[in-house]
């Protein structure tokens, strides 16, 4: 049923799509997991890891704000952060060449978009689903995960590789325990 509430419509989209964001955790851990087991892989794999995954991420943010369409949902929030994690990866996979700082550059501000569009949804949301702790513990991690990069340019590949992975592994997490809780029955109630 629809309502003229956007925010309700929002929630019913999120519940509805939790499958996505588990999805994402899952893909996140996944690329944790190949970073952790593969520490002295060289900058040039760990750009191609890179941008695979933000643009994965993208990819499937955005089927999941297309997907089940029904008029009046408000799906902005989504669209933006997939956008974004388009954007990261097709500019990361077409220059494999690039450097460190700028590969740097380009991660933090796709953490620093993405948390803080996923804060905003936490925010907005936070009376409509169940589980808005763990979006906005979500933002709060890519914020945290963008600082740090911008503070640290200089980080040596390997420990940038380990920083990454222990990123990605933690947001992993968080994703499919939102994706859990949202697809409990009183998520979109």
């Amino acid at each position: 049923m629809l309502t003229d509430n956007p925010e309700t419509q929002t929630a019913g989209l999120c519940a509805g799509r939790w499958w996505a964001v588990l999805l994402r955790g899952i893909i996140a851990i996944a690329f944790g997991s190949l970073a952790f087991a593969w520490p002295g892989v060289t900058l040039g794999a760990l750009v191609l890891l890179f941008g695979t995954y933000a643009l994965l991420d993208g990819v499937i943010s955005l089927l999941a704000a297309i997907g089940g369409h029904r008029e009046g949902q408000d799906r902005w929030l989504l669209v933006l952060e997939s956008v974004v994690g388009i954007w990261a990866g097709i500019v990361t996979l077409r220059a494999p060449a690039i450097t460190a700082v700028v590969l740097v550059f380009f991660m933090s501000i796709w953490a620093m978009a993405s948390g803080f569009l996923r804060i905003v949804a936490a925010i907005r949301l936070r009376k409509e689903i169940s589980g808005e702790v763990w979006l906005a513990l979500s933002g709060v991690l890519s914020v945290l995960f963008a600082l740090m990069l911008m503070l640290r340019p200089a980080l040596g590949a390997t420990v940038l590789v380990w920083v990454i992975a222990g990123y990605a592994l933690a947001m992993g997490v968080v994703l499919i325990m939102l994706g859990v809780e949202l697809r409990s029955p009183h998520a979109a109630s």
